[in-house]
C-alpha cells in the first residue's frame, strides 16, 4: 500500500512467544476488520520471541488493508508497544494485548469516544458496566492496591490504568509514546518483562492536557498469563516511583 493512502484504524498487537493463543486472536481481529467496513492496518509486534510467534504472524492471512509483522530484539512489552504505535499510520491506533481479553467489538467503543473529542481512549474494568471475568481474587486485590498507589503518585483521577486495550489519536499518541522516559530505553531483557509503562503513557498524556476518557469493558482473565505475581508487582510498584522521580526532576518536557 502506499505510504499516502488514508487509513481509518491501526491495530498494534504486541507479542511474546504467544504461538498459542495468537492464531485465534488474529482471526478474532480479522473478523472484526471484515465486519467493521473501514480501512484497517494490522500490525503484530513480535518482542523477539523465541518460539513460532513471528512464524505464524508472516503467515497468517488477513482481511486487513495494510498488514506488517514487525521483528523486534527482545527489549519487553513497553518498548514493542512502542515501536508498534510509532510505526502506526491510522487516523486511530488501537493496541490490544496478545490474549484478547478485551474482545474486538469494544474497538468500536473507545474509537467512538475519539470521534466524540477525546485523544486518548482506555478499556477500563471498573466502573459501572464493567466485567472482570474469572479473575483470581489476589489478582483483583493487588490489581486495586497498585491503582491506589497510581492514583496517589501519578495519575489521581483513573480507576484502571492496566487494562491492554487502549486507543488514541495518531498526533496523541505520537506526541505521548516518544516522551516516554522510564520505559524509553532500548535495553535488552531476558524472559517476559511486565512493566506498569501504562501509567508513564497516561501520566504523560495528563501532562500534555490530552482528554482521556474511560470506557468500560468486559474483560475475561485468560489462563497462560506471563505475570509474576511477586515479581512483577514489585517492578510496577518502582515504576510509579520512577515516574514519579522523573517529573521531579523534570524529564518530562
Amino acid at each position: 500500500m502506499n505510504d499516502l493512502t488514508p487509513l481509518n484504524l491501526s491495530i498494534v498487537v504486541p507479542a511474546y512467544n504467544e504461538s498459542d493463543r495468537l492464531p485465534r486472536t488474529l482471526a478474532d481481529i480479522d473478523a472484526y476488520i471484515e465486519s467493521s467496513g473501514i480501512s484497517v492496518e494490522l500490525i503484530v509486534a513480535d518482542d523477539g520471541s523465541d518460539d513460532s510467534t513471528a512464524a505464524i504472524a508472516n503467515a497468517f492471512q488477513t482481511s486487513a488493508s495494510d498488514f506488517r509483522v514487525l521483528m523486534l530484539p527482545h527489549r519487553g512489552k513497553a518498548a514493542t508497544v512502542r515501536d508498534g504505535v510509532l510505526a502506526a499510520r491510522g487516523q486511530y491506533i488501537l493496541f490490544s494485548d496478545a490474549d484478547l481479553s478485551t474482545p474486538m467489538h469494544y474497538a468500536d467503543t473507545l474509537i467512538s469516544a475519539l470521534e466524540s473529542g477525546a485523544d486518548i481512549a482506555i478499556g477500563s474494568r471498573e466502573g459501572t458496566g464493567a466485567q472482570r471475568i474469572g479473575e483470581p481474587g489476589y489478582r483483583h486485590f493487588m490489581g486495586r492496591l497498585f491503582n491506589g498507589l497510581v492514583r496517589l503518585l501519578a495519575v489521581s483521577d483513573i480507576s484502571d490504568t492496566q487494562c491492554g486495550f487502549k486507543a488514541f489519536r495518531r498526533e496523541a499518541a505520537h506526541d505521548v509514546f516518544t516522551r516516554l522516559v522510564v520505559h524509553g530505553s532500548d535495553a535488552r531483557v531476558r524472559g517476559p518483562r511486565v512493566t506498569g509503562f501504562d501509567v508513564e503513557v497516561l501520566f504523560i498524556a495528563r501532562r500534555q492536557g490530552y482528554r482521556i476518557v474511560e470506557v468500560p469493558v468486559s474483560w475475561r482473565h485468560v489462563s497462560g498469563s506471563k505475570v509474576d505475581p511477586l515479581r512483577d508487582s514489585f517492578r510496577m510498584f518502582a515504576d510509579v516511583a520512577r515516574v514519579r522521580w522523573a517529573a521531579i526532576r523534570g524529564q518530562y518536557t
